[in-house]
């Protein structure tokens, strides 16, 4: 049987960085900068303010901005890329 993964820890490290621990031991660290800022969407844009986008929660084993304002696929972020 598989374990499905989820995020128990994401601390934010600088410039976009998030470090995230996940329930099977595993950790990495996720730039999100260059996918913030190569993206045209005013959605999207709006977390190029470092102080918006460092208020991320975890929900369910998952992250998330301004309640799914912003979230991404668990899979990208256990294989280290957005």
């Amino acid at each position: 049987m598989n374990k499905i993964i989820n995020i128990e820890k994401a601390d934010y490290v600088n410039q976009y960085k998030i470090h995230f621990k996940f329930n099977d031991g595993k950790e990495n660290t996720v730039d999100f900068k260059p996918f913030l800022f190569s993206s045209s969407h005013p959605d999207i844009k709006k977390y190029q303010d470092e102080n918006l986008f460092k208020n991320f929660t975890l929900d369910y084993g998952e992250i998330e901005w301004n309640d799914y304002d912003l979230a991404f696929p668990i899979f990208d972020i256990y294989q280290g890329h957005v």
